[in-house]
């Protein structure tokens, strides 16, 4: 769906606050489904924790993603999305060996996709995100490599604040500001 953009990136890059900017103006957003997974798997039994078991909780990812994009089919106007589809089926073929391109066949974003670089002084972890600032970087490259490979356009946001990281996005996908 055109309509339909992924943000995606370095871990603790920065697409939360910016998706929370995006909703604040107005604009439906998706929270990442990797977060709501820790969640829920922190308050049970932690099987599917992505340090515990990457491949259930990439398989859990994906079905969330698909969940999420058929409630936002309902959605009008720009969706904006945190992480999503591509990342959680990125993340199963590097923790599994299954291939993203099976995984999103029938499911189309907008040609371009906005990725946070990495950023070491923005760079937090917390319980939900415990991995150090080189595993991100590491899972940033995958992704970087990835999205041209599965048909997508990434553009690197700068390092600005977050409002001008909103008005980048706009301005790249033509979006009428108000």
């Amino acid at each position: 769906m055109e309509r339909f953009v992924l943000i995606s990136g370095c871990s603790s890059g920065g697409k939360s606050t910016l998706l929370a900017e995006l909703s604040r103006r107005g604009f439906a957003t998706v929270d990442e489904p990797g977060r709501r997974i820790v969640k829920q798997e922190l308050e049970g039994d932690g099987a599917a924790l992505p340090w515990v078991n990457g491949t259930a909780f990439a398989r859990r990812a994906v079905a969330m993603a698909q969940a999420d994009l058929s409630a936002a089919a309902l959605l009008q106007g720009w969706v904006f999305f945190d992480r999503g589809l591509i990342d959680a089926a990125v993340a199963l073929e590097h923790s599994s060996g299954e291939p993203a391109a099976g995984t999103i066949s029938a499911h189309r974003f907008h040609r371009q996709a906005f990725l946070t670089p990495p950023w070491p002084e923005i760079y937090v972890t917390d319980a939900e995100r415990p991995h150090a600032y080189e595993a991100a970087v590491e899972e940033y490259r995958r992704l970087l490599k990835a999205y041209p490979a599965l048909g997508y356009e990434p553009l690197v946001l700068p390092k600005v604040s977050v409002g001008e990281r909103a008005d980048f996005i706009l301005k790249s996908l033509a979006v009428a500001s108000d």
